[in-house]
């Protein structure tokens, strides 16, 4: 029967029965046929159905979500919709449906996905490209900053300054917002224990270690791989989607030495800033606690500056710089390695921050170890 410009039908054939779909499958006309063939399809659920299209003369986003639909009912056991005979411009619309139980007109199942040695060997050869663009990467960059070395003047500074402003002056609140917390909470939760034995001075002592050789550098640079590193990536991701990076090279411009040597110089200067001020409002968090267990804050300061070296101070800008390197590297590589379309804009910002928070602590923790060793 024909309902508007498109006609539907049941044939009987000798594997089964046809639904022959022809005319128009537009938004005004598929919905006058979409319940009737499901209405067909649940009262022959018992027998296998082909679909043919054949017969079909224009198909818009409408006709494929009916033929979809069709194609994904429940069905009996042996009884499946198969998509017969169908024109090249309706199946390349198909085409990027996962469509359960899709098969050929014959009744034959799709063959199966490849197995687990394929997966496995396809797995390892994504890895080691990965690594292999890293490593790549790695000394473009080392590279690039060589030359800027001996080059300083062709140092893009106005728009380092730029960059370092974004990532550092405008960090500024949020972390001194959480580093008055963390020395807040550690001067708290220390003095409680501590108030048991009458060492509450000692806390001075805790509080400043922790926020010089550990928490300040680690949770200053955890909230640059937030802002940062995702800003990076997003950026560098954009242009790569809008094809600039491909409009540089074409220029003659290295996109590393123009994009990303400005954004590690950026992080690489600004990290250590910020951790002075992440450590001095961490320790004024702890001073104000202590106030609370009656220790004023003159002694309070004396005691840090008794507890702390300049050791340890220089040991946590130094791992503040390194961290500042990384961050701003992993959100330049993943920006580069973004992919077409504005959804790989928004993977390649997860996995920055991702990937820069891991690294941060796999350094700090080789850090540790080297720190131990070394006696610093």
């Amino acid at each position: 029967m024909t309902t508007g410009d498109a006609g539907l039908a049941w044939d009987e054939a000798a594997d089964g029965l046809v639904l022959r779909l022809a005319g128009r499958l537009d938004a005004h006309s598929v919905s006058l046929v979409w319940g009737q063939a499901l209405d067909g399809l649940r009262s022959r659920a018992a027998h296998p159905v082909t679909i043919d299209t054949a017969s079909v003369e224009y198909c818009d986003g409408a006709g494929v979500a009916m033929l979809v639909d069709l194609l994904r009912q429940p069905r009996e056991a042996g009884a499946a919709v198969a998509l017969g005979e169908t024109p090249e411009p309706v199946r390349r619309m198909l085409a990027p449906f996962d469509v359960r139980d899709f098969q050929d007109a014959d009744g034959a199942r799709r063959p199966p996905g490849p197995g687990f040695g394929r997966r496995l060997g396809e797995a390892v050869h994504d890895m080691g490209r990965h690594l292999y663009q890293q490593v790549e990467f790695v000394g473009e960059a080392t590279a690039a900053l060589a030359h800027a070395a001996r080059h300083p003047a062709q140092v893009r500074w106005r728009d380092a300054l730029n960059l370092a402003q974004e990532a550092g002056a405008n960090a500024l609140p949020i972390v001194a917002l959480i580093a008055f917390l963390m020395g807040v909470i550690l001067a708290f939760q220390s003095a409680v224990a501590m108030r048991q034995f009458g060492a509450e001075i000692f806390v001075a002592n805790l509080v400043a270690l922790s926020l010089f050789r550990e928490l300040g550098p680690l949770m200053t640079a955890i909230l640059l791989a937030g802002r940062s590193a995702a800003a990076f990536a997003a950026e560098i991701g954009t242009m790569k989607v809008n094809e600039e990076i491909n409009a540089l090279t074409t220029m003659g411009l290295d996109p590393v030495r123009f994009l990303v040597v400005t954004r590690v110089l950026a992080a690489v200067a600004v990290m250590p800033l910020l951790t002075i001020v992440a450590d001095l409002v961490g320790l004024l968090g702890g001073g104000l606690v202590m106030l609370s267990f009656d220790v004023p804050l003159v002694t309070y300061f004396q005691q840090v500056t008794n507890a702390v070296s300049l050791g340890d101070f220089l040991g946590g800008l130094f791992k503040a710089a390194v961290f500042g390197l990384l961050v701003a590297g992993v959100g330049c590589l993943r920006g580069l390695e973004t992919r077409n379309g504005a959804a790989a804009v928004g993977v390649s910002t997860t996995r920055a921050v991702v990937s820069a928070i891991i690294l941060i602590v796999i350094a700090d923790g080789l850090f540790a170890v080297l720190f131990f060793h070394l006696g610093i």
